[in-house]
């Protein structure tokens, strides 16, 4: 670590420590200093921090420690298309997708994004004949991403009927069967390298359910979104029906791609489009704001200061909005995948701990199952919430009314706690929270909300001095999957064991 970091560091410790009913009577205009509003296409996005800990003081040393990091100069490579991933010697371009970016790669993201349209409104017009339902079957960042904006966005009236499968397990598939009509029925194959051991084996087993149901052409029903489409090719699916992004994109930042190819079936391309544009929004912000008043930045000094400097080992993130039920698990893989890292940048051992465990849930239904620990644990979890002023639903207004005031009541609560004489009913309260309070749950602002945590990721890793964009912990258990089924031999005595007992030996 440089001398400048470690300053820095030294300097966020040195911090004094004060408990959050001290921060906001101190300071009358805490909650204007720590919110702010982000405008996205016609509505808007709410930040609200003030129930963390962060102060003036914190926010000084983390914009030190920012300057330490050269922060700027990583957010320009990263824009600017040049090398961000030197393990692997590639830049990260997903936001040239949304174009922002090198202009080359705005280019050619573009290009391959009206190959996309083309093909969806041919498909939606009726060039391949009736398709009412879409099997996509892909893995990790080709299946999350897609699974959440597609439930996200597409309750109230799917143009058509999408269901992703991700899991080797055969349930998973043989459920999405039983829902479609083979006749009617695409399927999307999504592989950066369509070579996946899970995504192929599930795929191959869908062309057999094809065939054995009547589809006298079942290559002719599968659409390819790879970043290797001389693969697909060799696979069987014809060029006309494969859809390339670039080798730049990665897995859990492929969305924006062809990735996301359900989700313009599901809602159209007018929302996919406005979906792209919300994320480009944030794009615009994250490159242009400096110091705290840049967002994910200012979410990234929030994160740390917990992670770092008072050792919580979680972050937990709730939606207040069953459109968002999936946003927590879409949000794992996103902050452990990049950032659950043991080595710098230049492969040296980390100084501290770097991502935390993410994990969460709906509310309410979280607050009858977990909320326990967070108000009287002893486990420090800074939360965020989120939530939406606008239902989703038609029904009395009651329902939405009494999920906000749900919400709003936890963070206050955590904030504040409760004393009592009987230990079991005291609250200790100086929990931390914080709150996104987004006009609607549309296109736009779920694109914007999925940049945000993009950007908050990346800032993360380059004040902890990680590499967000390779992710090789999870190559050692497929490399161990496929020496077992080469043989049990050379595994230890509990593998053997198993492996014998569940008939694989």
């Amino acid at each position: 670590m440089s001398e400048s970091r470690k300053q820095a560091w030294q300097a966020l410790k040195d911090q004094p420590a004060e408990t959050l009913t001290q921060l906001f009577a101190a300071d009358p205009d805490r909650v204007a200093k720590l919110s702010a509003r982000l405008a996205i296409g016609p509505g808007s996005i709410l930040f609200d921090w003030s129930k963390t800990h962060l102060t003036d003081g914190l926010l000084d040393g983390f914009e030190a420690l920012a300057e330490a990091a050269d922060f700027t100069e990583m957010r320009r490579k990263l824009f600017a298309g040049e090398v961000v991933n030197p393990t692997e010697g590639r830049a990260a371009e997903h936001s040239a997708l949304r174009g922002v970016g090198k202009e080359a790669s705005v280019e050619e993201a573009a290009a391959l994004l009206a190959r996309m349209q083309l093909l969806v409104e041919a498909i939606h017009e009726g060039a391949l004949g009736e398709v009412r339902h879409l099997i996509h079957i892909g893995i990790g960042g080709s299946a999350l991403g897609p699974a959440l904006a597609v439930d996200a966005l597409s309750r109230d009236l799917a143009l058509v009927d999408v269901h992703v499968v991700s899991n080797i397990d055969g349930v998973a598939l043989e459920a999405a069967f039983a829902r479609c009509d083979p006749a009617t029925t695409l399927v999307a194959v999504a592989s950066k390298t369509f070579t996946t051991t899970e995504t192929m084996t599930n795929a191959t087993s869908a062309l057999k359910w094809l065939a054995e149901n009547g589809v006298s052409d079942p290559y002719g029903r599968v659409i390819a979104l790879t970043a290797a489409p001389e693969k697909a090719v060799e696979w069987g699916v014809d060029e006309t029906r494969i859809l390339p992004f670039a080798e730049s994109v990665g897995g859990r930042y492929s969305i924006w791609s062809s990735i996301g190819f359900p989700v313009a079936m599901a809602v159209g391309w007018e929302d996919f489009q406005a979906m792209l544009d919300g994320a480009a929004e944030v794009d615009v912000h994250f490159r242009d704001t400096d110091g705290r008043a840049n967002l994910p930045l200012r979410a990234a000094f929030a994160d740390l200061f917990y992670s770092r400097l008072r050792g919580a080992q979680t972050r937990a993130v709730f939606a207040y909005d069953e459109r968002l039920r999936l946003f927590p698990s879409y949000l794992q893989q996103l902050e452990m995948e990049s950032n659950g890292k043991s080595v710098t940048a230049e492969g040296k051992p980390v100084d501290g701990p770097t991502a935390p465990i993410t994990w969460g849930g709906v509310g309410t239904d979280a607050q009858h199952a977990v909320f326990q620990l967070l108000h009287q644990g002893t486990h420090l979890v800074p939360v965020d919430f989120i939530a939406s002023i606008a239902p989703g639903d038609e029904l009395d207004p009651a329902h939405h009314r009494i999920l906000l005031m749900n919400c709003f009541a936890q963070g206050a609560a955590l904030l504040v706690g409760r004393s009592a004489e009987d230990p079991a009913r005291a609250y200790s309260g100086n929990r931390p929270s914080a709150t996104i309070l987004v006009d609607d749950i549309d296109p736009a602002t779920l694109g914007a909300l999925i940049a945000f945590h993009e950007h908050r990721t990346f800032a993360n890793a380059v004040l902890m001095d990680i590499n967000p964009f390779d992710q090789f912990g999870v190559e050692l258990g497929k490399e161990m999957s496929n020496k077992i089924d080469r043989g049990l031999s050379n595994f230890d005595a509990s593998t053997i064991a198993l492996g014998e007992a569940a008939g694989l030996g």
